[in-house]
């Protein structure tokens, strides 16, 4: 397949400031003079800050290792994971047609991508949101048929399945990863032969998809921000005990934020945290499920029960300002407010029983 720059570029590319820094911890990795070995991580750092790779981006991480501009164009070119054309700014998803895809019903994933993404691969959908491809195989044969999108696999698809998983990632919905037919990760589709005692006690969901449910967003792109940058092999010092990096070129001026946003941001920056009322240990020793309310999950729970909360009555008591005490202590921020935890836990508070923990109960995972 013969892979091109795509016709329309940007004018400039600048790692973001996390980002930079990441970049640069990379290059110490390697003994001086043998920079170009980081070229793939930071093609692939600058892929997932712009969702793909720009001419400016190539010849940015090109001039930081000090690399011919076609050396790097070169590697971008060579691997089919770097995308040289825009994908969807909300996903862009991987389909995989081989042979047990195909057999299990691959092309019909790929009718409804055409139909509602764009009739070609590669192609953005009609809002810019989705783009599409068909991948080679994937490696989760026994689940098949599966795409990938962003971060994580969706598996045991069918037709109508991957259509409304499509139509939530449009609306700015994130579908929950894994198995879409019940299945809990890979086992027999007529139920386990073996292992059954494992059943009852078992999570939500398998160790991939419950991390993915805990991060909150498998499509975000990274950004720098997500963890601390590691550089184990350099000094106490926090430099490089037998290396240096390349100089890096001066950074392009970022552009100007819209006034929406900027209004946004500052809107945010008002919002001033206040801790809650919290609790040292559940009253009468008993704490509520708190992974009754939607999007906690077994290490969420235990997450807030260290923060002093074990109750719902607790939660559906927050003010806005304490909600920005509690976000900040949590991995992934907006989570509270995104799947409705208060609303939730007034409801739950009351004796009342939401969707969602109806839904819980129903599949078995949480006894009562």
């Amino acid at each position: 397949m013969l892979r091109r720059l795509h016709p329309e570029q940007p004018e400039s590319f600048a790692f973001t400031a996390a980002n930079q820094q990441w970049a640069e911890a990379q290059v110490t990795k390697y003994p001086e003079g043998r920079q170009a070995s980081a070229v793939i991580p930071l093609l692939w750092r600058a892929q997932e800050q712009e969702g793909w790779l720009t001419r400016p981006a190539i010849e940015f991480v090109a001039d930081m290792l000090g690399m011919a501009y076609i050396r790097v164009l070169e590697v971008a070119s060579f691997y089919f994971m770097f995308q040289l054309q825009p994908v969807g700014s909300a996903a862009h998803i991987q389909v995989c047609g081989t042979t047990s895809c195909m057999i299990c019903g691959a092309e019909d994933l790929i009718a409804v991508c055409k139909d509602k993404i764009a009739a070609k691969p590669h192609e953005l959908s009609a809002d810019g949101k989705l783009s599409w491809e068909e991948v080679e195989c994937l490696g989760s044969c026994t689940n098949a048929p599966m795409a990938q999108i962003g971060k994580d696999y969706y598996e045991d698809l069918t037709a109508e399945s991957f259509g409304k998983i499509l139509d939530d990632l449009a609306a700015g919905k994130v579908p929950t990863p894994g198995p879409q037919n019940g299945r809990y990760a890979a086992e027999p589709l007529n139920g386990l032969t073996s292992l059954k005692d494992y059943e009852a006690g078992k999570p939500q969901y398998n160790a991939s998809v419950e991390l993915a449910d805990d991060l909150g967003d498998t499509v975000k792109r990274i950004d720098g921000t997500e963890v601390p940058i590691l550089t184990p092999w350099l000094g106490k010092d926090g430099k490089a005990t037998a290396t240096k990096a390349a100089p890096k070129p001066p950074k392009a001026p970022a552009p100007a934020k819209p006034a929406a946003k900027q209004a946004e941001e500052a809107k945010k920056a008002e919002i001033q945290e206040d801790q809650p009322e919290t609790l040292t240990a559940a009253r009468g020793g008993k704490a509520d499920d708190l992974k009754m309310l939607k999007g906690v999950g077994p290490k969420l729970e235990q997450t807030l029960n260290e923060l002093g909360f074990f109750h719902f009555d607790q939660i559906a008591a927050w003010t806005p300002e304490e909600v920005a005490w509690v976000d900040t202590r949590l991995k992934f921020k907006g989570r509270i407010e995104r799947d409705g935890w208060i609303a939730q836990a007034a409801q739950l508070a009351k004796g009342e029983e939401t969707d969602f923990a109806k839904r819980a109960k129903e599949d078995g995972t949480y006894e009562d």
